[in-house]
C-alpha cells in the first residue's frame, strides 16, 4: 500500500502569520491558526485510518507532519504574542498560542495516537528515528496517555488550566511595565547618552527638575550600575520586582497547585520529579545533589568577593553595616572601578549596537562556515531586520532581529522558533527577541559589555535553531534537545567574547571608529571575572527557588517567605522588604522546576569552550567538529551522546572551575588604595 503522508497535510500558501496579515488583524491570525490547527488534524486522521502493519514510514511520517503544523502555528502565535505592535493582535495571538496548546494536550493525551505509535515495527530504523520513537513513548507515558478515559479527561483540563495560567503569569510581565519619578539630582553618575535620552522636565521655572524612568532593561539596568543615589536604586528596583504585583501571585499559586495536581495522577511525588523525568538531570534528587555540588564551588569565593567589596564600601562610606541587594551591582561597579581600573562606561562608547551586531554576525559566519545576507522577506514590523543564511551558494535558513524596546513588545532577551525546519520541506527560521539600547535616529545604542555578552549568548541558540534545522523529522528539529541541554550551545558561543582578537574586529569607538586597545580589553576582562562566585550564587537562589516551589506541597507554600528565606541562606546581600521577584520570575512558566539548566549547561558550555584553540578560536577544527557533532544534529541523539561524541568522556567540572576562580588568579589589587 502506497501512502503520501505529506498529501494528507493542507499547506497554505502562506508560511507565516505575518504574511497573511496575522501581524495586522487579529481574524487573519486567527485564520491562519486554524488553517495549520486544521492541517495537524487532517494528518492525525490519516494516521490513524492506516490498516496495514504500522511503520515509522506509513505511520511516525503522518504524526511528525502533524507535530509540524502544530509546530509552526504554536511558534508564530508565540511570537506575535511577544511582539505584535497592536494590542488587539497580542491579545489574539494569546488566545490562539492557548488553542495551540490545547491541541498539544490533547495529542499527548490521545490514547489511539500513543498506541498507533506503539505498535510500529522500528528494527533496523535509523539511530534518529529509534531515539525519535523512544523518546515521543516516554512522552507519552509521563503524560498519562496510558491511563484510562476518566483520568485523561481530568488531565487534559489539568493541562489546559495550566496553559492558559502560564499565558497570564507571561502576559502579566510583559504588559506590567512601570514608571517612576527621578529628580535631576539623583541622575548623578549615569552616563551622558543615557541623560540625553531623558531630558530634564521643569514644571514650573521654580520647580525641581525631575525625569520619568520606565522598567524596561535599558532604562533600569543602568540605574542599578551606575546611579550614586541609593534611593533611586532603590525605588527602580522595587519597581521592577513588582511590575506584575499582586496580579501573578494568585496566579503562580494556582499554576504551582495545578502542576502538582498533573504529578500527582500521574504517579509522581512532586511535579520537579515528574518534570526531570525525561531529562538529562533525571530525577528531583539528582537535581539537588547538583546544587550541593555548585553551593560548594561557589561558597567560599562569593564570601571573599562579598568581603572585598563591603570592606571598599566602608570605605567609602564609613558607618555602612550591610550592603542591600539593590546597591549590589552599583558598588562592584565602584569597585571594580578602583581595583581594575575599569569603568564600565568607558568601553560603551566601543559597543554601538550596529558594529555589536556586524561582530556577532562574522564571528558565527566565520566560525560556522556560513554566509549571511540581508533579506527583504517581510516581517512582524518595520524595526525588525531580516537575513537569510547561505552555505555553498544554497539558501539554508532565515532569522528576524527584533533588538529593540517598544510599547507592548516582550521586555526580555530571548530566541524563539519561527519556522521548525525539516529536510526537503521546510528551511529552518528563528527569531531574537531583545531590548537593546539603541533603534532611534541619532541614538547609536552604547551597550554595556554584559549587553554584548547577551547578544553572543541568543545568536548561539539562534544557529542552533537554524544549523539544526535539517533533520528528517520535525520532531527532532532545532531547539527539540532535553530541556536541560538547550542552554548549552547559548553559553558556550557566549565565551568566544573573551578573546581579544575577536573583540578587535569589530569593538571600534563610534565616533573616532578607533579599537578597543588590549590594555582597556585586559581590564575588561579582569573586571568582568570578579563576581563570578557571585553570579553562581544568584544563579543558585534562582534555582534552588524554582526547585523548591515545585518540591513542595504548593498547599503549605508562603511564596513572600520561601522567596526571603532562600534569598538570606544563599545570597550575602541584605534582602529588600516588598520585593516579589517571583511574581516576575518569567522562567517558571518556561522553564518551571528546571531552572538549574543554565547552571548544568554552563558546565558542560566551558568543557566545551576548552577544546577550541585559543590562538585560533575561529579557525581550530574544534568548530567543525562541534556544529557536526552538536549542532546539526539538533533533537536527534540524546544530550549525553551528543557531549560524548563532542568531548569523547562526560563533562567535567575541571573547566567550570578554573572559570569560577579565574578572579583570583590574576591581578586582583587591594582595593580602595
Amino acid at each position: 500500500m502506497s501512502i503520501d503522508p505529506i498529501a494528507a497535510v493542507q499547506v497554505c500558501e502562506d508560511l507565516h502569520a505575518w504574511e497573511a496579515g496575522g501581524a495586522q488583524s487579529a481574524d487573519a491570525l486567527a485564520a491562519w491558526v486554524s488553517a495549520r490547527l486544521a492541517a495537524h488534524e487532517a494528518a492525525l486522521a490519516a494516521m490513524l485510518a492506516v490498516n496495514v502493519p504500522r511503520t515509522p514510514e506509513n505511520t511516525l511520517r503522518f504524526y511528525d507532519a502533524a507535530i509540524e503544523q502544530l509546530s509552526l502555528a504554536g511558534s508564530q502565535a508565540g511570537v506575535l504574542n511577544s511582539v505584535a505592535a497592536d494590542k488587539a493582535v497580542r491579545d489574539q495571538a494569546q488566545l490562539e498560542a492557548q488553542r495551540v496548546s490545547v491541541a498539544g494536550a490533547a495529542l499527548s493525551l490521545n490514547r489511539g495516537v500513543y498506541e498507533a505509535l506503539a505498535a510500529m515495527r522500528i528494527e533496523g530504523c535509523s539511530p534518529a528515528t529509534t531515539h525519535y520513537v523512544e523518546r515521543t513513548l516516554l512522552s507519552y507515558r509521563l503524560a498519562g496517555a496510558d491511563k484510562d478515559n476518566a483520568t485523561r479527561a481530568h488531565l487534559q483540563e489539568l493541562h489546559e488550566k495550566a496553559t492558559r495560567l502560564s499565558l497570564e503569569f507571561s502576559r502579566n510581565i510583559q504588559e506590567g511595565a512601570k514608571t517612576i519619578v527621578a529628580t535631576e539630582a539623583e541622575l548623578a553618575g549615569l552616563p551622558a547618552d543615557y541623560l540625553s535620552r531623558h531630558p530634564v522636565v521643569k514644571a514650573t521655572p521654580n520647580a525641581e527638575g525631575h525625569v520619568i524612568l520606565s522598567t524596561d532593561q535599558p532604562d533600569m539596568q543602568p540605574v542599578m550600575t551606575f546611579a550614586s543615589s541609593a534611593a533611586l536604586r532603590e525605588r527602580m528596583f522595587l519597581a521592577y520586582h513588582t511590575r506584575a504585583y499582586p496580579a501573578n501571585k494568585e496566579v503562580l499559586e494556582q499554576l504551582l497547585a495545578t502542576r502538582q495536581e498533573i504529578a500527582t495522577v500521574l504517579g509522581f511525588r512532586s511535579w520537579a520529579d515528574l518534570a526531570t523525568a525525561d531529562q538529562m538531570m533525571g530525577s528531583a534528587a539528582n537535581a539537588r545533589t547538583f546544587l550541593a555540588k555548585l553551593d560548594e564551588a561557589s561558597r567560599d569565593g562569593a564570601l571573599r568577593e562579598y568581603e572585598l567589596i563591603l570592606d571598599f564600601a566602608r570605605r567609602r562610606q564609613p558607618g555602612l553595616a550591610d550592603i542591600d541587594i539593590t546597591s549590589r551591582g552599583y558598588w562592584y561597579e565602584q569597585f571594580r572601578r578602583s581595583a581594575f581600573d575599569f569603568d564600565s562606561q568607558s568601553v560603551r562608547p566601543y559597543f554601538p549596537y550596529a558594529k555589536v551586531e556586524a561582530g556577532v554576525l562574522e564571528t558565527a559566519a566565520r566560525l560556522f562556515k556560513v554566509e549571511f545576507r540581508a533579506s527583504t522577506a517581510p516581517a512582524w514590523d518595520p524595526a525588525v531586520s531580516v537575513f537569510e543564511v547561505h552555505e555553498g551558494g544554497k539558501l539554508v535558513g532565515r532569522f528576524y532581529l527584533d533588538m529593540h524596546p517598544r510599547e507592548g513588545k516582550d521586555k526580555w532577551f530571548s530566541a524563539a522558533p519561527v519556522v521548525t525546519g525539516v529536510r526537503g520541506r521546510y528551511l529552518p527560521e528563528a527569531a531574537l527577541i531583545c531590548n537593546f539600547p539603541g533603534g532611534d535616529e541619532g541614538d547609536p545604542g552604547l551597550m554595556q559589555y554584559n549587553d554584548v555578552i547577551t547578544y553572543f549568548h541568543e545568536f548561539g541558540h539562534l544557529m542552533h535553531a537554524i544549523l539544526g534545522g535539517h533533520t528528517e523529522w520535525a520532531g527532532l528539529s532545532g531547539f527539540a534537545t532535553e530541556g536541560d541541554f538547550v542552554e548549552v550551545p547559548s553559553q558556550m558561543l557566549e565565551e568566544f567574547f573573551r578573546d581579544e582578537k575577536l573583540l578587535q574586529s569589530f569593538a571600534r569607538h563610534y565616533q573616532t571608529g578607533e579599537p578597543l586597545s588590549s590594555e582597556l580589553i585586559r581590564k575588561m576582562k579582569l573586571a568582568g571575572a570578579f563576581g563570578r562566585a557571585d553570579g553562581m550564587r544568584a544563579q543558585l537562589y534562582y534555582t534552588t527557588l524554582s526547585l523548591d516551589l515545585h518540591d513542595q506541597d504548593p498547599a503549605a507554600i508562603d511564596l513572600d517567605r520561601m522567596t526571603k528565606r532562600l534569598h538570606q541562606g544563599l545570597q550575602p546581600w541584605t534582602w529588600l522588604e516588598g520585593n516579589r521577584m517571583y511574581a516576575s520570575f518569567g522562567h517558571l512558566t518556561g522553564y518551571s522546576s528546571n531552572y538549574y539548566t543554565y547552571a548544568f549547561d554552563k558546565v558542560i558550555a566551558l568543557d566545551f569552550f576548552a577544546q577550541f584553540d585559543p590562538n585560533d578560536l575561529l579557525g581550530c577544527d574544534a568548530g567543525s567538529r562541534y556544529r557536526k557533532t552538536v549542532l546539526e544534529q539538533g533533537g536527534s541523539k540524546p544530550g549525553r551522546e551528543m557531549v560524548r561524541d563532542f568531548l569523547g568522556r562526560d563533562e567535567e567540572f575541571a573547566a567550570f572551575s578554573k572559570w569560577l576562580n579565574e578572579e583570583f588568579e590574576g591581578e586582583l589589587v587591594a582595593a580602595g588604595s
